[in-house]
């Protein structure tokens, strides 16, 4: 609020919303991280994950750097602080030894840097504001909301440096096999952003129809699971000609399930997030469209909800492909045990959500409505990772039980 704001006072700044994947979600772990060097003030916000932080940190460690939390991002922040010469030749050092996600904002005494992984990961644009300004995000729908206008994808690899007098982009790391996550197109960005010059909703769209394509269903509408799969539902409904309908009405008030930091809240948030419409549903044959089963804790309860309110039948059709294997560049799905596609088979889920039947996109369809064959990070539909190795899941384990050692 305007209280708050009027103590902020300088021109330049970054700021985050932590999502969290490595490092346990308590305060200490909440970025930027600020410290202070021989240079000035040093802050960085970051959106992935890097692999190999726990050799990282064990180097840091070694050298006698006192870390104080359990994020890799702190670990980030410390060889930027530590590496030589002016600021772009210390980010180019990092980009050398960091594997994994990065998509970082980072704030020096005169300057912000933006920098993007070498695989392209994650993503981060660059807008302009209407005073002349700039500004860094992870996605272009945040730039209407402040009256900023986008002026062009950062491109893997690359960092672009901010500071009074404009912006520069230069080559920090040699670009990688490109490897952009599917997830964000279908799930994590917001429909109204653009990735590669593409609306997501209408990407959304294109793997609903091709969906329609692979999985007909005999229904009498197509309900969506909102806010998530509407587009996707939409594409589904414009290419089987089966009525769209909402049937489920979400709260604007409760936040996306999937990104909540336990199955407890995961599955307390979906009795609290969506409430039927008996009168669009009595007696019908529905077609559910939703744009991932990762978990398994949102289907069945949606299911039995739309059954409650008297649907006839109620056929699933998910718009992405199982999800087998964990993700460790920045999604929160880091063990195969929580993953329902990779402990039962499509019958097997179908039986446990109560669905009377259940069809996922296959992932040639899901790279044709993409349009792409290649350029995408694939990994938890196929288990082929982009990187050598990926990290253990024994390290991620001891990770997180070192992260247990500190309070909020």
């Amino acid at each position: 609020d305007e209280d708050n704001l009027r103590y902020l006072l300088g021109h330049i700044a970054i700021g985050h919303t932590r999502y969290s994947t490595t490092g346990a979600p308590k305060l200490r772990n909440t970025q930027p991280y600020v410290i202070e060097t021989l240079d000035g003030p040093l802050a960085i916000a970051h959106n992935g994950n890097l692999i190999n932080a726990p050799q990282l940190r064990l180097e840091l460690l070694s050298r006698g750097v006192g870390l104080s939390t359990s994020s890799d991002s702190e670990v980030i922040l410390h060889m930027l602080a530590g590496a030589g010469g002016d600021w772009a030749a210390r980010i180019r050092t990092v980009m050398a030894r960091a594997e994994g996600a990065y998509a970082l904002t980072i704030l020096t005494r005169n300057a912000v840097y933006g920098v993007r992984d070498p695989w392209g990961l994650r993503p981060l644009v660059l807008g302009r504001l209407a005073s002349g300004g700039h500004v860094l995000a992870s996605e272009s729908c945040a730039f209407a909301t402040i009256g900023a206008e986008m002026v062009v994808e950062i491109q893997p690899g690359e960092i672009v440096r901010i500071d009074a007098s404009g912006y520069e982009i230069v080559q920090g790391a040699p670009p990688q096999r490109l490897a952009f996550c599917t997830f964000e197109q279908i799930y994590f960005a917001r429909p109204d952003s653009l990735f590669n010059g593409k609306l997501v909703h209408q990407t959304r769209q294109k793997l609903g129809k091709q969906l329609a394509r692979e999985a007909p269903a005999d229904a009498d509408i197509v309900v969506p699971v909102p806010d998530s799969g509407t587009p996707h539902a939409i594409g589904y409904a414009q290419k089987s000609g089966i009525p769209y309908s909402e049937g489920l009405i979400k709260s604007r008030y409760i936040g996306r399930t999937f990104i909540q930091p336990s199955n407890e809240l995961r599955k307390v948030g979906v009795a609290m997030k969506f409430n039927p419409l008996p009168e669009n549903l009595k007696g019908k044959r529905i077609v559910l469209i939703d744009d991932s089963i990762v978990r398994g804790n949102t289907s069945g309860p949606l299911v039995r909800m739309l059954r409650n309110a008297g649907a006839k039948e109620v056929h699933v059709r998910v718009a992405c492909p199982p999800i087998k294997f964990p993700c460790f560049m920045g999604v929160d799905m880091a063990s195969q045990d929580e993953l329902i596609a990779a402990n039962k088979s499509i019958d097997e889920i179908c039986t446990h959500i109560g669905a009377d039947s259940l069809a996922f996109l296959s992932i040639s369809g899901m790279m044709r409505a993409l349009k792409t064959e290649n350029g995408y990070c694939n990994a938890c539909f196929t288990g082929e990772y982009p990187f050598s190795t990926p990290i253990p899941l024994i390290e991620l384990q001891e990770k997180e039980k070192f992260a247990d050692v500190w309070g909020d």
